[in-house]
């Protein structure tokens, strides 16, 4: 029987890993992702799991590379001040080639700023913050459900490329409550993790495994020489970008398409049903994966004259992504934090601010359309 309960956003994300088969968490308290270490040091001891808080997320992330290098599956959870701490080890770890889940709760910065909600994180996710140009999948959900799916395949995904991969959220999503449906997703078999470092006696052929993160600088049998370890990175990177997942919302006929991710999609998705109220051909494109970032379908309703408004709770980030995507063939507006409804650090974009900006956008290029006729 399927289990349905009413959960936190932070909760989500503990029952999905539990469902992938993750019984090993380390990490260290940092607002407003808590709870998700709180729900682990409660709940993995009872599934003889291993949780240990770290001294500091610097710490926490080389457990997690020790922990990835015995072939389980482990995660570690952080926020945005903690997530900077990490990025070194993260690069260590795609030259390892080992897989893990990092949930990153996104607040706002820079700096310490705010232990409150944002979405200022964005380039240093898709961009790979640590050294050496390294790519990770990231993985944006809108919903509680939908973050207890995706750190699911967010294991799936690091386990077939070797590689770590990012669940992006956002405070809001983190403390929002919505019911819940516990269910074990099945991507299928994936390769032995004949790699792993048990022990000579676990491994057939009853040699010594080992597992390194400076490829490159020292040898290792995976790799001849520093370029084939580069060359085979920079394959698995591009196949990494078949993993590019979005949703389409009454974009067909659209004449201006919103683009937001987490719980901007969520304000934007409202607008768009407003201004379809008023007879206003507007659509929602929201992507899942913001690496790969869905730039096809971007690309293919610039090439059809339609305008995009990109919505996002930081000064502009994504925006970019959306203008590379275009090729500045139509208008890319941006409606970001400075438009929040209020001035603290609580303050968030809310529908009634986006609608507004619709119909404003709409009003603007209509009256540019009856100039030029």
């Amino acid at each position: 029987m399927t289990q349905r309960m009413l959960a936190q956003g932070n909760a989500a994300i503990g029952w999905g890993a539990v469902a992938a088969g993750c019984r090993h968490f380390f990490g260290y308290p940092i607002t407003p992702q808590n709870e998700i270490t709180e729900w682990f040091a409660k709940e993995l001891p009872q599934r003889e799991g291993i949780f240990l808080q770290g001294q500091c997320e610097t710490g926490s992330i080389n457990m997690v590379l020790g922990a990835a290098a015995t072939g389980v599956r482990v995660m570690t959870s952080t926020s945005s001040p903690g997530w900077a701490l990490m990025q070194e080890t993260i690069s260590h770890m795609v030259n390892a080639e080992l897989p893990c889940v990092i949930s990153l709760v996104q607040r706002g910065g820079p700096g310490q700023g705010t232990t409150q909600h944002a979405q200022m994180d964005y380039l240093s996710a898709t961009r790979g913050g640590g050294n050496g140009g390294y790519k990770n999948v990231v993985l944006a959900p809108a919903t509680v459900q939908e973050k207890h799916y995706l750190i699911q395949l967010a294991f799936h995904i690091a386990d077939k490329y070797l590689n770590p991969v990012v669940l992006l959220s956002d405070g809001l999503l983190g403390q929002l409550m919505e019911p819940l449906e516990l269910k074990t997703l099945d991507f299928g078999a994936l390769p032995s993790k004949d790699w792993a470092v048990v022990g000579m006696g676990a491994h057939g052929d009853k040699r010594r495994h080992a597992v390194a993160c400076n490829t490159g600088l020292i040898f290792m049998e995976r790799h001849a020489s520093y370029l084939d370890f580069v060359e085979a990175l920079d394959g698995k990177f591009r196949n990494m970008e078949s993993e590019v997942r979005y949703e389409s919302y009454r974009t067909e006929d659209a004449k201006l398409v919103l683009v937001a991710y987490g719980y901007c999609a969520r304000v934007s998705q409202e607008a768009v049903d407003w201004a379809r109220e008023e007879g206003l051909a507007v659509g929602l494109l929201r992507p899942i994966t913001v690496w790969p970032f869905p730039s096809q379908p971007l690309a293919e309703a610039a090439d059809r004259g339609t305008s995009f408004l990109v919505v996002e709770d930081s000064l502009g980030q994504m925006v970019d992504d959306v203008r590379l995507s275009t090729c500045g063939k139509t208008p890319i507006h941006l409606l970001n934090m400075l438009s929040r409804h209020m001035k603290t650090a609580s303050g968030m974009i809310l529908p009634e601010t986006v609608f507004q900006r619709i119909k404003d956008i709409m009003s603007q290029e209509e009256n540019r359309g009856t100039a030029a006729g």
